[in-house]
């Protein structure tokens, strides 16, 4: 039998996601993707934030970095959101302006659509698919 090593990864709690104005990002993720903002702490040193949105009970929270030469916005970010209903969620996101991408509908799939933030990073959501 082998021993687990103490200092084991038990969870994830923040995804970066780098972008080029705090302020404005959190108008979009808070105002637009309806999060909640958990945290808006300064950070003196580097002339910036650590501030953390999630959805509303969500273990997972997204902290708005500021980007930088070695951090640049605008990149795909492999996050996946999940949502009840994703041809819901498309046409409000659509209609608020957000650049949305197709809505796709694969057989045996869940319905899913990818989408760009303030500064172009993208993501995706996904709907849920409950097990029967």
């Amino acid at each position: 039998m082998s021993e687990q090593p103490s200092g084991r990864i038990t969870g994830i709690h923040t995804i970066g996601v780098p972008v080029t104005d705090q302020d404005k990002a959190i108008g979009f993720y808070v105002g637009t993707l309806g999060f909640e903002k958990r945290m808006d702490m300064p950070l003196p040193q580097l002339g910036s934030r650590w501030i953390e949105v999630a959805p509303a009970g969500g273990a997972v929270s997204i902290a708005l970095v500021q980007a930088h030469d070695g951090l640049p916005s605008g990149g795909e970010c492999g996050v996946r959101f999940t949502t009840p209903d994703a041809a819901a969620l498309y046409r409000e996101l659509t209609a608020a302006g957000v650049d949305v991408g197709e809505l796709l509908n694969w057989p045996g799939v869940p319905p899913m659509f990818a989408f760009r933030d303030q500064d172009g990073n993208g993501m995706e959501i996904v709907q849920d698919v409950v097990q029967q």
